[in-house]
């Protein structure tokens, strides 16, 4: 049984103790507020705390276990990315130019969450319209990784990956356009899902932004499964969603399964700590009787420049900042640089960058079609500086300073933006020397969630788990 205090319950653990009365969700939700309050002032996760709310919902919830009424995720505390919005919520995306923008819909993927019964406590930081893998803004300042504060969690869901890492919440949720789900789950030890482009509706306008994907992150699969079987499904809000349903129970037996890894999808160098950790989970594999062999890739930096170029052009910041000249003074440096990168395109690049998407899927699709999943590291190193720009081109990695294109983005999440289809998870794969985790990506066939989180699934349960009892701040009170 474990040892940790209640505020890193699993949701799935959670219920159960709800149903069986021996935990209130009045109880959880005040442990997670008390929570808050003692180790956010040193991490910086959260732009607001919805305290008398959340404390009112918890014991209405507690009145749904007694009555029989209690909702699928009835009294679970759910923390909501500064992007996502919720009627009536101020969302800032980070940027001062949002500081009092209220809203008035709600995203179709947090309303069922909350129609399911789960409390909105606290909304988490995110860098500047997620346009960063780390996490500093003008309006909120920097976010601390809680394994060690010296380095960044990880962006763009960068307060939803360290809530949960800390204790501040049993679930979080997160959007990720070039891996701001799994980057951050991969930084702080949780697990991230990027769900197949359409499987959850997104909101207007990212409906049509075939590389944002909304979805859940958690500290289990099971919780994963969990949130995922109430996000997807068809919305009238996406055009794209997807009607077919699944039985996100249902994880198979990976017994015989032929998995495919690389470890530099070609091009990166890769810290060797990730890269053992990597290893580590590739040798736990053979042991549960999978195949697992080694492929080449032999993509290019170009899969990184065709990345940048179509995210630039039609991202958030091009969208969000329609007066940029004017407002530019206003601006974190990496969301001007994005900006500007964008505004310089040509037709050839845009056309060059829409050839690479269909190059690197002349690889990666015959791959699916003879493994049963694909790994690969979520980041090249466990993190950068918190303070870091991005802009910020000197680092190393095993001694050498990497080219600019690797430093410019050290994450190796973007190309299944790019390969929107594939459902991709971040798993837990160890802890660097500095205390930081590492992570690798669970890769699947074109909607095929069930291998992912089938995959995943056996390696939480037989060759490694995050032991969140390491995390230094766990004894602050």
């Amino acid at each position: 049984m474990s040892t940790l205090p209640i505020e890193y319950l699993s949701a799935t653990e959670a219920l159960s103790r709800f149903r069986e009365g021996t935990l209130l969700p009045s109880e959880l939700m005040a442990a997670l507020l008390a929570r808050i309050d003692a180790v956010n002032p040193r991490l910086n996760a959260l732009t607001a705390v919805y305290r008398e709310s959340a404390m009112d919902l918890a014991r209405a919830a507690d009145e749904r276990y007694r009555d029989g009424t209690a909702r699928q995720l009835e009294g679970i505390a759910l923390a909501v990315k500064d992007n996502v919005p919720i009627e009536g919520h101020t969302v800032t995306y980070g940027s001062v130019l949002y500081r009092d923008n209220v809203v008035s819909t709600t995203h179709p993927g947090v309303r069922r969450l909350i129609e399911a019964g789960a409390i909105v406590h606290a909304r988490t930081t995110m860098p500047e319209f997620g346009e960063a893998g780390n996490c500093y803004t003008p309006l909120w300042g920097v976010t601390r990784n809680p394994w060690n504060t010296a380095y960044g969690p990880g962006g763009s869901s960068s307060g939803a990956a360290v809530t949960l890492a800390a204790g501040m919440t049993t679930l979080s949720d997160g959007t990720d356009i070039g891996g701001s789900i799994r980057i951050p789950a991969s930084c702080c030890g949780v697990y991230g899902y990027k769900a197949p482009f359409g499987r959850n509706p997104n909101d207007l306008p990212n409906t049509f932004d075939p590389y944002m994907h909304y979805g859940p992150l958690a500290r289990t699969v099971e919780d994963v499964a969990l949130m995922q079987s109430i996000i997807s499904g068809q919305s009238p809000e996406d055009i794209d969603s997807l009607a077919d349903r699944i039985d996100y129970r249902a994880f198979a037996d990976v017994r015989g399964w032929r998995v495919a890894y690389s470890v530099d999808l070609g091009y990166f160098p890769v810290d060797h700590e990730v890269r053992a950790n990597l290893l580590r989970l590739v040798e736990g594999l053979r042991s549960l009787g999978c195949t697992v062999e080694e492929v080449a890739l032999d993509w290019t930096t170009e899969v990184f420049d065709s990345w940048l170029a179509i995210n630039s052009s039609r991202g958030s910041a091009a969208r969000f900042v329609p007066e940029f000249d004017r407002d530019r003074h206003h601006l974190a440096d990496y969301t001007e640089d994005m900006i500007e990168h964008g505004r310089g395109l040509s037709v050839d690049d845009l056309r060059n960058a829409l050839e690479t998407h269909v190059d690197i899927y002349r690889v990666m699709g015959p791959l699916l079609a003879d493994y049963d999943v694909f790994l690969c590291p979520t980041t090249a190193l466990p993190s950068v500086g918190a303070d870091r720009s991005p802009l910020d081109l000197s680092i190393e990695i095993n001694g050498e300073v990497v080219p600019p294109k690797i430093a410019e983005a050290w994450f190796m999440t973007y190309p299944f933006n790019m390969l929107s289809q594939l459902p991709v998870l971040s798993v837990p794969s160890g802890v660097s020397a500095s205390g930081v985790p590492t992570g690798v990506q669970v890769v699947g066939p074109a909607y095929d969630d069930m291998k992912v989180l089938s995959l995943a699934r056996a390696l939480e349960e037989n060759v490694y788990r995050t032991d969140f009892s390491a995390v230094p701040l766990l004894a602050v009170r």
